[in-house]
């Protein structure tokens, strides 16, 4: 009976391990088939779907392009300041190599003239009351050295000081040069990541979607587009609050179908911020360079107090801004799917308005 029994576990065991040694491969199959890509794929995304992300990533993408912007000003003020202090050190440096060589010469010259006590110089001299007289300029150049010297010294001081301060500009300019990098970064990628979605697109559908990088702004600068309702520029310059405005304006219209590009200024490519600042130098006004200073360039409207001119801006981190034409429109570089077109402000969240004064 235990001979009968001892095969009969054996045989148990074995049933075991096979079913055991079965579900490892089925598990390992499983994986092995996750990891190589064949199995389940992420569900397709829509066209609709890949719109709200493509939106939502240049969203991402010009909020950093506004802290780009802000770094790129601020980086060109540092180097401006460190170039200044650099020059001014330049010329105080002259200067005092100057008067180290004025100084060099009267030391020489005591040297080789102070070989005799002045008590003796006085008994030999053959002429004492000339003498004396000399020896009273003596002490007035004496005097002047000595103020030399403190100028010298002075001098040295100042130096030193602009090149603590240069030191401090510099590191600030590569802390600056630093974000800069950082930021391009994050643009690059989340405009990389909206180009992949879009390449998944056929041109039909991008067309229809409102992301097919022109047609829109073609069709904003023919009056063609029934949902904008294009006026005439005169008729928007005409009603902005005075002639920068206006100019303001017209400069906008101009610039209709001009490329979007992260970072531009025009005069043929730019970005939100940056057709609004080239629209009022234009018009000979200044404006900051970011959307987050643009907005306290001038007087605060309300919506319902809009003139043409005015910069209006959207999103709860004040991330866009556009020119505010009349008729509840606006021109604006909306991004790299779209040109400087015309659009109505109620297709982003308002987030404010400024009238340039």
């Amino acid at each position: 009976m235990a001979a009968h029994r001892k095969p009969g576990r054996r045989s148990s065991l074995g049933g075991s391990t096979a079913r055991t040694a079965f579900t490892i491969a089925l598990a390992g199959a499983a994986t092995a088939t996750a990891f190589d890509g064949t199995g389940q794929a992420e569900p397709q995304l829509t066209p609709a779907q890949v719109k709200v992300k493509v939106d939502r990533l240049y969203q991402e993408a010009e909020t950093a392009t506004q802290k780009y912007d802000g770094a790129k000003e601020k980086a060109q003020a540092a180097e401006h300041r460190l170039s200044a202090l650099r020059d001014e050190a330049a010329r105080k440096t002259e200067r005092l190599n100057s008067a180290r060589d004025a100084l060099g010469s009267t030391a020489a010259a005591q040297y080789r003239g102070g070989g005799l006590d002045p008590a003796l110089q006085l008994v030999l001299s053959s002429d004492p009351d000339r003498y004396l007289d000399g020896a009273e300029f003596v002490d007035r150049v004496g005097t002047r050295q000595a103020a030399a010297v403190a100028g010298v010294r002075e001098q040295l001081r100042e130096i030193q000081q602009l090149r603590g301060t240069a030191r401090v500009e510099l590191t600030s300019l590569k802390a600056r040069q630093a974000e800069l990098a950082r930021q391009k970064k994050t643009i690059t990628g989340k405009l990389d990541s909206a180009r992949r979605l879009l390449s998944g697109l056929s041109p039909e559908e991008r067309a229809r979607l409102g992301l097919d990088g022109g047609g829109a702004g073609r069709a904003s600068r023919s009056g063609t587009d029934g949902r904008v309702g294009l006026q005439a520029p005169g008729s928007a310059t005409a009603q902005a609050p005075d002639s920068r405005a206006a100019a303001a304006v017209a400069y906008a219209y101009a610039k209709l179908g001009s490329p979007y590009v992260w970072g531009a200024t025009g005069p043929d490519a730019f970005d939100c911020s940056g057709l609004v600042q080239s629209a009022y130098r234009s018009a000979g006004v200044s404006l900051p360079r970011t959307t987050y200073a643009q907005i306290d360039a001038g007087r605060r409207v309300s919506r319902s107090e809009l003139l043409p001119g005015d910069l209006v801006f959207f999103y709860s981190g004040i991330s866009h801004v556009g020119l505010y034409i009349g008729n509840g429109q606006m021109i604006h570089a909306p991004n790299p799917s779209a040109p400087v077109r015309i659009a109505p402000i109620d297709e982003m969240p308002f987030a404010g308005a400024t009238r340039v004064v």
